[in-house]
């Protein structure tokens, strides 16, 4: 950098001015830079600038110059801009005084700040915009801004350029102020539609080195005049649209083009159709073209729509097209159901295929979406058939059974074949009506029941019940006793049937010894027309209650005889006496009889079985012994509560009859009691002759009988049935006597000693049943029977027991009254007689 220093001294009059200095500097010196030496310049001591404390005083100007007292020289403070500090003013100086003390001294210092080129020419605006109309006419003039430089001189603005220079040249003119005003001349005409912009760049030159420019962009808009009409891009538009697409749903978008430009460009889309229809359907948006759907579209109410529309600019010029839509059917109508006709009620004989409902079914969707089949639930007798195009009809598939089921719920579904499948249903409620077609079923196939004999007349025995699967009139169930008879009394006469309620009553009282058990039927009748009924067997069960006491069968009681049992003396223990037999009427465990010793003479020497009854001896008879022993005995049954009786049984214990009797010679007799007895006695025996004569005719006609049907059985190929006599099964231990005994009737001649006498028990004389045989009885003798010994003066009879008859009691009673009977006809007879009743026993 060139400084340049002018030294002026000047001698004032003044004694405050001391000296003054100018000098000379570029502008944007860096700070800290040298301005001069001003100290040298004025002819100052160092030390005096020291010791006047030297001091810079710039006014109101900014400090941009610095003193340095040590070397006395002029620094640059602050950069200085010429252009800033001065603006366009020339020249541009500095104007400082330096100030000493001691003594007062001041020196005035001027510097010249002098241009650089540093600044370019610049526009206010970067960038300038013309609006021309394509119209404007050849040497049309357009003013441009001048370019501003802030150096001065050669540095200033000097000149400018345009570029490119094809429609405008430039025009600069002087001024005046010695400016230039600069002009863009039209030299070529416009055509917005081959260019609708133009762009220029305006260049500004300075003169200074190097030398400086700045620019400013012009843009030229050609105004459109409107000379061009739209044009669509197509003269039909194609779109399809699924029906039910949502509102909003953009359906196609057209567009036009106009080459104009600006206002007469700017292009509107409308709908030309008048069709009020379209336009609630869709609309086009002005400015884009875009067709939107606003309405509802349903297929089965149009297929296929026609828009108009037009394009039109700001001119109103415009253009048309068209746009198609196709609509796409979808699946959205389920099959619709209507039934034409249909039965409530259908009787449950119906036959096969009868015709309960038809139906009409449509589905409005198109091909396989508008395809229908239809069907019903499982499980039904029904089926469903098409009849015709869209009609159906709901037939019975099999026979009915209302007892199956009453009512049918029946749901027809229909499908099309659309995807998805939509489907539509009815349900149809069906009744089935009855038909008295079942007859009433007892819950058993056979009843039985008890009743407790003994019972109250019009007791409610059991209850049957039946049931009819049919319903109402036809499920109407009376009961109703059949006739039979019941050991020639009508049924009627033991039993009554409620007909509503099916309580079987007792009419009597029964009585288990008299009737047992006994069969009747009870049939079940409907209300239906014609009625059906059924029948089923009752079997009553007479049980038994413990109402008879045991009866003793022997020893045989009597008031006006005395029966004693022999015990010899030489008995040993063990010595069978006699055997108390009793019976009891009733049954099972009421017939079941304990015996027990009550009182004795001796309780020592006797005892009583308590199943079997039999008395015996339980230690050895000694001469010591009384002869005449009184033994009381009670029979006691197993009922609840238990029933019982006595028997008094006289025992003898001595050696022989004279022995006996003088023992028992003290007994009085009754003689009027005595010919009563005899006169009952000889009746008897006539009644027992005569039952002698009976059986044997009887049993020689048997035989008879028996050999003839056996040679009809031999020559012919029939079955043989079995015979099994009356009271069969109660002989092998059911009865009271379950055991066989064998008993002696021993006969001297004394009658007076004769005594009906208990013998040995065994296998003697015994009824044997055989299990697995038919029903045969063998009869199986002793192997040695006392009547087999030559020296025997007693003659034995086995006499089988089984359940008294009336034969038995007749010939109990002869015995108990056989010292009578001996006394008054003779031993002879009473042993003819006694003959004759074994026969009877067994005939019997």
């Amino acid at each position: 950098m060139r400084r340049q220093v002018l030294l002026f001294i000047l001698v004032l009059s003044l004694t405050s001015v001391f000296g003054q200095v100018s000098y000379s500097i570029p502008e944007e010196m860096e700070k800290g830079s040298l301005v001069c030496n001003v100290a040298q310049d004025l002819g100052l001591d160092l030390k005096r600038l020291k010791s006047g404390k030297a001091r810079i005083h710039s006014g109101d100007s900014a400090e941009y110059i610095d003193l340095n007292r040590d070397s006395g020289v002029l620094l640059i403070k602050e950069r200085i801009d010429r252009e800033t500090l001065c603006g366009e003013t020339t020249p541009c100086a500095l104007h400082l005084q330096m100030i000493l003390e001691n003594p007062m001294e001041l020196f005035r210092i001027t510097i010249e700040i002098t241009d650089l080129n540093d600044n370019p020419p610049s526009f206010a605006s970067s960038e300038k915009r013309f609006e021309i109309s394509e119209s404007a006419v050849i040497g049309s003039k357009f003013v441009l801004e001048r370019a501003i430089d802030a150096d001065i001189g050669v540095n200033d603005l000097q000149g400018y350029s345009l570029n490119p220079i094809n429609n405008f040249e430039l025009k600069l003119e002087n001024q005046a102020d010695g400016s230039k005003k600069v002009e863009m001349v039209l030299q070529k005409p416009l055509d917005r539609e081959y260019q609708d912009q133009i762009s220029l760049l305006l260049t500004a030159l300075d003169g200074g080195q190097p030398r400086m420019s700045g620019t400013m962009q012009i843009t030229v808009n050609v105004l459109d005049v409107n000379d061009n009409a739209p044009v669509f891009t197509k003269s039909v538009y194609k779109s399809t649209l699924t029906e039910n697409s949502p509102r909003g749903t953009n359906v196609i978008t057209v567009s036009a083009s106009d080459k104009d430009g600006g206002s007469n460009g700017e292009i509107t889309y409308a709908i030309s159709n008048t069709k009020r229809r379209l336009s609630e359907q869709f609309q086009i948006d002005r400015k884009t073209g875009e067709v939107t759907l606003i309405g509802e579209i349903d297929y089965e109410k149009t297929k296929l729509f026609q828009i108009d529309i037009e394009a039109i600019d700001n001119g109103g010029l415009s253009d048309s097209s068209k746009i198609l839509i196709d609509i796409t059917d979808v699946n959205d109508n389920c099959p619709q159901l209507k039934i034409l006709s249909k039965s409530d009620t259908i009787l449950e004989d119906s036959p096969e295929n009868t015709v309960i409902a038809m139906l009409r079914v449509n589905d409005p969707d198109f091909e396989r979406n508008g395809e229908v089949k239809c069907n019903i639930n499982d499980g039904i007798p029904f089926k469903i058939e098409n009849t015709m195009n869209g009609f159906y009809s709901l037939l019975t598939e099999v026979a009915l059974d209302r007892e199956f089921a009453s009512q049918y719920n029946i749901t027809v579904t229909c499908s099309d074949e659309g995807v998805p499948s939509l489907s539509s249903s009815v349900t149809l409620t069906l009744q089935i009506s009855d038909v008295n077609d079942n007859a009433p079923v007892f819950e058993r196939s056979s009843y039985e029941a008890y009743i407790v004999e003994n019972n109250t007349p019009g007791l409610s025995i059991f209850t049957v019940k039946a049931r009819d699967a049919d319903w109402n009139q036809n499920a109407r169930v009376s009961y109703i006793l059949e006739d039979s008879s019941v050991n020639g009394v009508p049924v009627s006469s033991y039993v009554s049937v409620s007909a509503d309620s099916g309580v079987i009553h007792a009419v009597r009282s029964f009585d288990y010894e008299q009737i047992k058990d006994f069969h009747f039927r009870v049939k079940a009748q409907d209300g239906g027309s014609p009625p059906l009924s059924s029948n089923v067997t009752v079997k009553i069960l007479i049980q038994d209650q413990n109402d008879n006491p045991p009866q003793v069968l022997y020893p045989v009681q009597t008031g006006g005889s005395l029966v004693a049992e022999m015990v010899p003396r030489s008995a040993d223990v063990g010595y069978l006496v006699t055997k108390v037999v009793a019976v009891d009427v009733d049954s099972g465990q009421n017939a079941w009889l304990s015996y027990k010793l009550q009182k004795a003479t001796d309780r020592a020497l006797f005892e009583v079985g308590l199943q079997n009854g039999e008395i015996r001896t339980i230690r050895q008879v000694t001469d010591k012994d009384a002869v005449k022993q009184r033994l009381t005995v009670i029979v006691e049954d197993n009922g609840q509560p238990s029933r019982s009786a006595t028997v008094i049984v006289n025992v003898a214990v001595a050696d022989s009859f004279p022995e006996v009797l003088s023992e028992f010679t003290d007994f009085t007799h009754d003689k009027e009691y005595n010919d009563n007895l005899t006169f009952y006695l000889v009746l008897a025996l006539a009644v027992v002759s005569f039952l002698f004569i009976t059986c044997l005719v009887v049993i020689i006609s048997v035989k008879i009988y028996r050999w003839r049907q056996s040679r009809i059985l031999y020559h012919s190929n029939l079955p043989v049935i079995p015979y099994y006599p009356p009271r069969y099964s109660d002989t092998l231990g059911t009865g009271t006597l379950q055991h066989v005994y064998n008993y002696e009737v021993c006969r001297t001649t004394d009658s007076r000693k004769s005594d009906f006498k208990f013998g040995r028990a065994g296998s003697q004389n015994v009824l044997i049943m055989d299990p697995s045989s038919t029903g045969t009885m063998q009869r199986i003798q002793s192997e040695k029977s006392i009547l087999d010994e030559p020296d025997s003066p007693l003659e034995v009879r086995k006499v089988l027991f089984t359940r008294p008859p009336l034969l038995f009691v007749i010939t109990n009673t002869l015995l108990k009254y056989k010292s009578i009977l001996v006394n008054s006809f003779g031993l002879f007879l009473f042993s003819t007689m006694e003959s004759n009743m074994e026969h009877l026993y067994m005939c019997y």
